[in-house]
């Protein structure tokens, strides 16, 4: 599900903050009452808000922040030390940051309104937490930021998550927006409650007769709920009308690939007009379900229409000719791209085919003539130092693969592909002190790199003991991107290993809530099983060996655990 809303506080650069903050530190000069000076210089505790974030120190930081805000009477600063303070689970600090925003800023805002639906939810207030959400779902485009209130606290406050969805849609409190309904119907779905959805459902049908898309929702609310042959009957009863709707097209191609039939959903996108990205999405799934017949009958589609020195076309049909193993075919057609934007992919694509027909030399001699090529940009040079390391890995070459990575950043020393590719190297070579030294140098690059933030504190905290140093990191990065599910991830995974595993499991629900992932299901099914909750944690091991049959995750979870 996706969150329109305006993400969390987000770190600044001193400059913009120095900007910002000038003329609050001149208007603070004096007190509320005209003459005494402010004791707290706003300027000063707002860098030092700042700094105490960029180190990861967030309840600090939000601290800063609110003694800013006071001193400024700034409720753009009272909103970021109250965020930060969410951020940090700190309710008491997050609701007194909340009531200087409310003083400030008297007339709410649906963001205000959001935040105060969340902090009710978190305490447990029922009555605050449904006044708020009433008055959110009472504005045009509220019941946006009043499903984020709900999704936000799952885990926390779980049983009253549920009761107050059910609440709303027993009453009929939602708007006449579709995508309001299925929104909160996924909600529903995600909290594993069938009876809601079912209530979702036949309201849905009641409020949108005839809507091709409610057929779409009772196929994903079916599937999610574990009643696939229902959900196929669904997608089988649209008409070929519906599905010329591209739209709608996509959507059901989707369904039936998360079916597990991606054939059925390459038929479906063959229907209604053809482009390019129909093309290639409908060789990918062919790809999937095996059928070389398919790829085939596609593959000759495609070159009666090869005449004219379309680039994009000619590179499909490298890439199709390559899953047909076609590799000669493969090669012509990539030489024939005759776009000069594009003919450095062509030339990586083409060794890669050297490599898959075995001619690993002539590969790796074609990746270093476009490594020395000058005409070519940095980012084809650089690609191809990436491509190269690559498919040493594919050969179990480490000691090459170390190399080819050790060149790249010869001519490319602060190219954070290449040290974020490196590091991830290291760290699947078990030398975490190497991939440490490698995100910390990416990080010194770029100092809010998420990534980089997330994986230095995800690898500290799964494969070291620094648990406080990780948590600092991924905090970093839950500033940034409040609503990542792997970031939300990473900060369950290291609460589990501070040994706080109620609260990890909060946070954990919560990401795997957002998305599905194999790696979340892992660690879910970990923290289940430390809290005694085995036959829980058994069902989301056999969910991420659904997902993903060789996930490392799961495998060390698994070993650790001896379920």
């Amino acid at each position: 599900m996706s969150n329109p809303q305006r993400p969390g506080p987000r770190v600044l650069p001193l400059v913009a903050l120095l900007a910002l903050l000038l003329p609050c530190a001149v208007a603070a000069g004096t007190g509320t009452d005209g003459g005494t000076p402010s004791k707290v210089d706003p300027l000063e505790a707002s860098l030092a808000g700042e700094f105490a974030l960029q180190g990861g120190q967030l309840p600090e930081a939000a601290r800063h922040y609110l003694a800013a805000a006071r001193a400024a009477q700034d409720p753009v600063l009272a909103e970021r030390a109250t965020r930060i303070a969410l951020l940090a689970d700190e309710d008491g600090l997050a609701r007194e940051a909340f009531g200087v925003w409310q003083s400030l800023a008297p007339q709410p805002t649906l963001q205000a309104r959001m935040v105060g639906a969340s902090l009710a939810l978190r305490a447990g207030q029922t009555r605050v937490a449904r006044r708020e959400l009433s008055a959110l779902l009472a504005q045009p485009q509220g019941w946006r930021p009043a499903l984020a209130a709900l999704a936000g606290a799952v885990g926390r406050q779980q049983p009253l998550v549920v009761k107050l969805l059910r609440e709303i849609v027993e009453r009929g409190a939602l708007p006449d927006q579709l995508q309001a309904w299925l929104g909160f119907g996924g909600l529903a779905q995600r909290l594993e409650q069938p009876a809601l959805v079912d209530r979702i459902v036949q309201q849905v049908v009641a409020r949108f007769p005839g809507e091709p898309r409610v057929a779409l929702l009772r196929a994903q609310l079916l599937r999610e709920g574990g009643k696939p042959d229902q959900a196929r009957a669904a997608l089988d009863g649209l008409g070929d009308t519906a599905l010329r709707v591209p739209e709608l097209r996509w959507g059901v191609a989707a369904e039936y690939e998360a079916l597990g039939d991606p054939a059925k959903a390459a038929l479906v996108l063959a229907r209604g007009a053809q482009d390019d990205a129909v093309y290639a999405r409908r060789a990918m799934l062919l790809d999937k379900a095996g059928d070389k017949a398919g790829l085939a009958a596609l593959y000759e589609e495609l070159k009666r229409d090869a005449t004219t020195p379309n680039p994009v076309r000619r590179m499909l049909l490298g890439q199709l000719a390559e899953l047909l193993g076609r590799y000669q075919d493969a090669l012509d057609w990539y030489a024939k791209v005759p776009d000069e934007r594009m003919q450095g992919l062509a030339r990586l694509r083409s060794a890669n085919v050297l490599h898959a027909m075995g001619r690993a030399q002539d590969a790796f001699a074609a990746l270093r003539a476009l490594q020395a090529d000058a005409a070519l940009d940095e980012d084809g040079r650089r690609d191809a130092y990436l491509l190269e390391a690559e498919l040493h890995r594919k050969d179990g070459a480490d000691a090459a693969e170390q190399d080819a990575y050790a060149r790249g950043l010869a001519a490319f020393p602060d190219a954070p592909a290449l040290l974020y590719g490196r590091a991830l190297m290291w760290e699947r070579q078990d030398q975490i002190p190497r991939a440490e030294a490698d995100l910390r140098r990416l990080l010194v690059i770029e100092p809010d790199n998420v990534a980089a933030l997330n994986a230095l504190g995800y690898t500290l905290a799964d494969r070291t003991d620094r648990y406080r140093e990780a948590l600092e990191l991924i905090d970093r990065a839950r500033v940034a991107e409040p609503t990542n599910p792997a970031i939300i991830d990473s900060y369950g995974w290291v609460l589990f290993r501070l040994g706080r595993s109620r609260a990890a499991l909060d946070h954990l629900q919560r990401a795997y809530a957002l998305q599905q992932d194999p790696d979340i299901a892992s660690h879910l099914g970990q923290v289940l099983w430390a809290l005694g909750r085995r036959d829980e944690a058994r069902r989301y091991f056999d969910e991420a060996r659904r997902l993903d049959p060789g996930n490392r995750s799961l495998e060390r979870a698994l070993r650790e655990t001896g379920a």
